[in-house]
């Protein structure tokens, strides 16, 4: 059966949304989009690690909200896009950026203080795990099959296998910042429900341009009330960084993200997630000199054969 989204009916209409079929199969085109997602979120990782060196985690959040969101409406402005004017999409614009900015990215921006870029991107591959979960509670078509079921199962033991389950007796800072990792994960999987269901008829720009315009709302005043004023009296190296995750890795990769979510569905995008953490691993050992612990390689590869399983392509082949 194949997973159906919404798209818009015409440039200039945001009430009457069409319902067409998303790939079966993934075309070469979409793989070389997802490719392209994996090297470009892989590398946010390294970016925001050396972001942290000198801004607070709430700060450097609110940075790659704020310029991501005044890239992107440039950008509508130039092409000259219809811009929803309806209270509910701005309200869901507002949710949206909540779940999947707000929340996963100071969540997992704290976590970086504590651990490895490498085993974050490892815990990020969850995401796809507790996707296939919250997809199975809100949508009748994504019900949770035995395949899914098995994959789920092995890919939460890949997960407590990275982060080490004797790490969870002691409840020291790292720990907890991995937990925190996690928890990121399963608010990105919330959004990937959230946006099916309200967000499926926008065009891709102005989709991404709203979630991040609602993430602001929440992060600039977020960072000014906990972590005090934000100064642009930064570093060469840490304009770096922010030009890096808020215009490549934000601006750019949600306009990847959100084609990518019309050609090929939730699920078939989520596999992103499991591409990103090798060049994540690479990135933060070539660069930052991070040699992680056996049991997060171990724990990545149990991940990946659940991930595997998840998808079921590979299975049906053999």
């Amino acid at each position: 059966m194949l997973r159906k989204i919404r798209v818009a009916s015409a440039p200039n209409s945001h009430h009457k949304p069409l319902m067409t079929p998303v790939q079966k199969t993934i075309s070469g085109h979409a793989w070389l989009l997802i490719a392209v997602l994996s090297l470009i979120w892989g590398g946010s990782f390294l970016s925001v690690h050396v972001a942290l060196v000198e801004l607070g985690p709430l700060t450097a959040v609110a940075h790659r909200t704020g310029w991501a969101m005044l890239i992107l409406w440039c950008y509508i402005a130039i092409k000259r896009l219809p811009i929803p004017r309806e209270p509910r999409v701005w309200a869901a614009f507002l949710v949206m950026g909540i779940l999947n900015n707000v929340i996963p990215f100071s969540l997992m921006a704290w976590g970086q203080l504590y651990i490895e870029t490498g085993l974050t991107a490892i815990l990020n591959a969850s995401t796809a795990i507790f996707g296939v979960l919250t997809a199975a509670i809100f949508f009748a078509d994504e019900k949770l099959s035995w395949r899914k079921a098995i994959g789920v199962t092995i890919g939460f033991f890949g997960v407590a296998t990275a982060i080490g389950l004797a790490n969870l007796t002691h409840f020291d800072l790292r720990s907890v910042a991995q937990l925190a990792v996690v928890g990121g994960t399963l608010s990105y999987a919330l959004a990937g429900v959230w946006a099916r269901k309200t967000m499926g008829h926008l065009k891709p720009q102005v989709a991404a341009a709203g979630m991040v315009t609602g993430a602001s709302v929440v992060t600039i005043p977020l960072a000014w009330i906990v972590e005090g004023p934000m100064t642009l009296d930064l570093t060469p190296a840490t304009w770096l960084a922010i030009g890096y995750y808020a215009i490549v890795a934000t601006a750019v990769a949600y306009l990847i993200y959100y084609r990518v979510l019309a050609m090929v569905g939730s699920g078939n995008l989520m596999l992103v997630t499991l591409t990103v953490a090798p060049v994540a691993i690479i990135l933060g050992a070539v660069t930052l000199r991070e040699a992680l612990p056996l049991n997060a390689y171990i724990g990545f590869g149990i991940l990946a054969l659940g991930l595997i399983i998840l998808d079921g392509r590979l299975l049906k082949r053999r």
